[in-house]
């Protein structure tokens, strides 16, 4: 089935414009949600995507494993929207510890995210639904100051571009326009 993947910078308008896709393209939806609620202000955040997604699709609260659990709960979905990368990779620099410089293991952090996005992959193979892909372009920027930023932006950089690989179209938003960087054949 089709796949594909939203890019972007923070507040460009992906979400919204994945989940107009989603209604385009019709069917029953399955929404994949990465983020934790860690503190006040992204409760809110989450509650604010909560409210802009029709009442009739599953959503699924998955911070990792994405392709595992969504294998157990796609159903009869006919199109799953991830949302998003960007939070999945922070999730699992959590779960390796990265949150400040010291005593990172990059290789290991690395290893790991590149599972995951190999794991999601094989899901999206084996699945009947279409794939829309969520996530954010944090290279366009200054050179993260710390050395875990760094390693994030360089693992999130190499997962995005696995996916892109992947994925039949890939779209860039800029200011809430989509630009098609990648079309469809």
């Amino acid at each position: 089935m089709k796949s594909t993947l939203i890019t972007g910078g923070a507040r460009s308008g992906k979400s919204r414009f994945a989940q107009e896709l989603a209604l385009k393209r019709g069917g029953a939806v399955l929404f994949v949600a990465t983020a934790e609620a860690g503190d006040e202000e992204m409760k809110r955040r989450i509650a604010e995507h909560r409210k802009a997604r029709p009442p009739a699709w599953e959503t699924l609260e998955a911070t990792t494993h994405l392709g595992r659990q969504i294998t157990w709960h796609i159903g009869q979905a006919q199109t799953v929207i991830i949302d998003c990368i960007t939070l999945l990779v922070n999730n699992i620099f959590e779960q390796c510890g990265v949150s400040e410089d010291k005593g990172i293991n990059a290789t290991l952090t690395e290893k790991k995210v590149m599972a995951e996005i190999k794991e999601l992959l094989d899901c999206m193979e084996r699945a009947a639904a279409s794939f829309i892909i969520v996530t954010s372009e944090v290279g366009l920027g200054l050179v993260p100051a710390s050395t875990a930023g760094r390693l994030y932006r360089d693992c999130l950089g190499r997962a995005n571009q696995v996916l892109a690989q992947h994925a039949d179209e890939v779209i860039m938003m800029v200011a809430g326009i989509p630009v098609t960087i990648k079309a469809a054949r």
